[in-house]
């Protein structure tokens, strides 16, 4: 994990359930004597990142819909730790702003921007519900409401259009792309969860999520080339982009199309315990930051 990630060491259980006391319901000492919860069951992972955020970012009051996705926090910060350092030898007169593309229900890449470093953050989603329940999270938390807004992108079809407005800068736009091109191939990628978790019966597990949160068509590869298309049009008015790419075999098209577009990109690798991803960030011929 990056090195100012405050969760690149065990977790205290014993300081996080006493953020959340709803926690201890799931907290028990494994058969190696480590001191966990079943990673399995939503609900102990959902106390645990209501723990995490009320303890480290002092965020009282935080939720999401049934069924949809509960992100991992120590990999989402990673993220906006990376972030950061593209910025650590520009001179940025006033506050860093950015764009979160996709920012679902949970709204978490904006909290943790602004948590941690005190970015102001503009959420977008296609998805009215997730824009809902992204809202109330961030208007059930004073400390947010002044530094984040959510907003609906109404042309499913568009990524930047509609969002950024004539006269608009930001420092960067993020986005965690849905990984799946349907609903089949995140069922078996689902399946595949299961089982290395040793659950047989996948009905003994929902891991949630609505469509746009894990498929959508062409999956990850044609989402980011749209992504990258249309970040053309916006390029005097965005510092760096950005997204995470999961699959490493999606990057050779992703060069193709930057390079098509003659623009600057750099690959940053990032790993969280087995898991391996990276970030994509590229700008195009004009001064990174302002």
């Amino acid at each position: 994990m990056h090195p100012k990630n405050i969760h690149k060491d065990s977790y205290n259980f014993e300081d996080l359930v006493s953020s959340n006391p709803e926690l201890s319901k799931y907290v028990f000492v494994n058969k190696y004597g480590t001191t966990t919860i079943d990673f399995a069951t939503p609900e102990a992972v959902l106390q645990l990142n209501r723990a995490l955020l009320k303890h480290h970012y002092q965020i009282e009051n935080w939720s999401i819909p049934k069924n949809y996705l509960c992100p991992p926090i120590p990999g989402r910060a990673d993220y906006i730790h990376h972030l950061a350092d593209l910025f650590s030898k520009g001179k940025i007169d006033g506050q860093i702003k950015g764009i979160d593309i996709g920012v679902g229900a949970n709204a978490i890449y904006p909290i943790l921007a602004n948590r941690i470093y005190g970015w102001k953050m503009i959420g977008t989603d296609i998805e009215k519900n997730s824009v809902d329940a992204a809202k109330a999270n961030i208007q059930a938390n004073p400390n947010l409401s002044e530094n984040i807004e959510i907003q609906l992108q109404e042309d499913r079809g568009s990524i930047f259009k509609g969002v950024i407005e004539d006269g608009e800068f930001y420092h960067f736009s993020m986005c965690n792309p849905p990984f799946h091109s349907s609903e089949k191939e995140a069922s078996k990628a689902s399946a595949r969860k299961l089982k290395n978790l040793g659950i047989k019966d996948s009905s003994e597990l929902n891991f949630g999520g609505q469509a746009n949160e894990l498929w959508c068509n062409g999956g990850e590869a044609l989402f980011l080339k749209r992504m990258i298309r249309e970040s053309a049009l916006f390029k005097t008015q965005v510092g760096w982009f950005t997204s995470l790419v999961s699959k490493k075999e999606n990057l050779p098209n992703i060069y193709k199309q930057l390079k098509k577009l003659k623009a600057n990109f750099r690959t940053i690798e990032m790993g969280q315990g087995n898991k391996k991803s990276r970030l994509i960030a590229w700008n195009f011929d004009r001064v990174s930051v302002k």
